[in-house]
């Protein structure tokens, strides 16, 4: 139990720290080449902070437990959306572009979508993991086309290098510390819950989700702190683009395999959350606190499902 605690804590005290200096290397190297914060938040920000997960599933998946893989991906996608978006509008009204909103908002929608659809029949095949990585890259295609901004002037290069060279060295740094410490904080919650007689399958999708996406907490409260609003969205949008495509793709290949049936109630309630999330922020160009709140709410009411279905 004391070396759990020892975990569970060291991780949460770390996270924040190493997030906060993943924003200030992500947002530097965003203003020195021009990109549009968006573009960094979901590529660099939110390939980074879905590693814990891409790892997890991975292995989860390898071993078999297919379910476990596909518990981490609903979970985290759903913590990410509810809880990640929550807790920052809670500290701070999130202001972006609609429009850009809209086009991100609408592509998470459609992946999510098509992730629902490869998995609710029950199982998962080797053939549906290559689907879901090929749209990956599409994806990341859209993304990079979508990005507003472009490099700055040629009088600007050699400052522009020693920034990106310094900043990417830093961000590499404190993505790999933040992973480390997301991993240390899931050891001691997977732990503790083991110490305390919790069913697994609620685990997966709950305790070892929210740990998973603790990485995406911690830079979107970091970011939302530094008024980096885009930043916050481009980590949640990306973070669950991955998730779908890149974790779900990595889980089918290297583990197709079969489903508890308990999870095709939490595949439609991520759906509906998506949904929800995406209504909350393409009928405003800004997520209020109370809309912050509501998320939170959204978040609890999930938890008791899992737990209701998968008991």
């Amino acid at each position: 139990m004391l070396l759990a605690l020892t975990f569970t804590l060291g991780g949460l005290a770390i996270l924040p720290l190493v997030a906060d200096r993943f924003v200030v290397a992500a947002t530097r190297i965003s203003r020195a080449l021009g990109l549009s914060p968006i573009l960094v938040g979901a590529l660099l920000v939110g390939f980074g902070t879905s590693l814990p997960e891409i790892v997890v599933s991975g292995l989860a998946a390898a071993k078999g437990e297919t379910s476990f893989a596909v518990a981490n991906v609903v979970g985290s996608n759903v913590a990410n959306l509810a809880l990640v978006l929550g807790v920052a509008a809670s500290i701070r009204p999130i202001a972006s572009s609609r429009g850009l909103i809209r086009k991100e908002g609408s592509l998470v929608l459609i992946v999510t979508l098509l992730y629902v659809a490869i998995h609710i029949n029950g199982d998962v095949q080797w053939w549906e993991g290559v689907i879901l990585l090929i749209v990956l890259a599409l994806a990341l295609g859209l993304l990079i086309r979508w990005s507003e901004g472009g490099l700055l002037d040629d009088d600007d290069d050699l400052e522009r290098y020693v920034t990106v060279r310094k900043e990417l060295f830093v961000g590499v740094l404190t993505m790999g510390a933040t992973v480390a410490a997301a991993t240390i904080l899931v050891e001691g919650a997977e732990r503790l819950a083991v110490e305390l007689d919790i069913q697994s399958a609620f685990i997966a999708a709950t305790l070892v989700a929210v740990g998973t996406s603790l990485p995406e907490l911690a830079t979107a409260v970091a970011a939302v702190r530094r008024h980096e609003a885009d930043l916050v969205l481009g980590n949640v949008l990306g973070s669950n683009l991955f998730n779908s495509l890149a974790v779900g793709g990595v889980a089918g290949v290297v583990g197709p395999g079969v489903i508890d049936p308990g999870f095709r109630v939490l595949l439609l309630a991520m759906l509906a959350i998506t949904a929800f999330t995406g209504l909350v922020a393409v009928t405003g160009s800004r997520l209020a606190r109370s809309e912050g709140a509501a998320l939170l709410v959204v978040f609890a009411l999930f938890v008791w499902l899992a737990g209701s279905n998968l008991a």
